[in-house]
């Protein structure tokens, strides 16, 4: 995993998962903007011989999120990827977990390198006080860190939100 090819795969994963993630604000809905910081926790690239540059692999990430109207969520992102030459499908899972037990789950699917396709990323399910919830994620801007050498791949921060709406009580 210590190729730069690899570290390129999982740099271009986390900006799949943080950018150009939703689009469209739902009438009523909140929204909670956060900023937010992610790194690799483990990632694994398997070379597939059928064609020139072809891989497939997964990640795991961790996060952080704070939002700017207090809250604070910690997350782990885990990922799939089938990529040729660097471009190709992927799908992330965000679990964000709040202090106080609940949970939301995010899930993006797109299309890396090639122009925007595909990209939609969506809220599809809440745990406790966000039983129900219906949303999605968007992101502003993301910037990624210098890898160190001996970290698994890239790290970064970047700012977004939350928009949704929970069933009435």
């Amino acid at each position: 995993m210590g190729s730069k090819r690899s570290k390129g795969i999982l740099f271009g994963i986390l900006v799949i998962s943080v950018c150009f993630l939703g689009s469209a604000t739902q009438a009523g809905a909140e929204t909670w903007n956060y900023r937010a910081y992610s790194w690799v926790v483990k990632g694994d690239m398997y070379p597939v011989s059928d064609k020139e540059g072809h891989a497939v692999g997964s990640t795991v990430r961790g996060a952080f999120y704070a939002f700017e109207n207090g809250e604070v969520a910690t997350a782990t992102v885990v990922g799939t990827f089938d990529f040729t030459k660097g471009k190709g499908p992927f799908v992330n899972y965000v679990n964000m977990n709040f202090e106080d037990g609940s949970s939301i789950m995010i899930k993006t699917q797109a299309t890396f390198g090639g122009g925007s396709s595909g990209w939609t990323s969506e809220i599809i399910k809440g745990t406790g006080r966000f039983e129900g919830i219906k949303g999605i994620q968007s992101t502003s801007k993301f910037k990624f860190l210098p890898v160190e050498k001996g970290e698994p791949g890239a790290k970064g921060y970047g700012e977004g939100s939350l928009t949704f709406t929970l069933p009435s009580k």
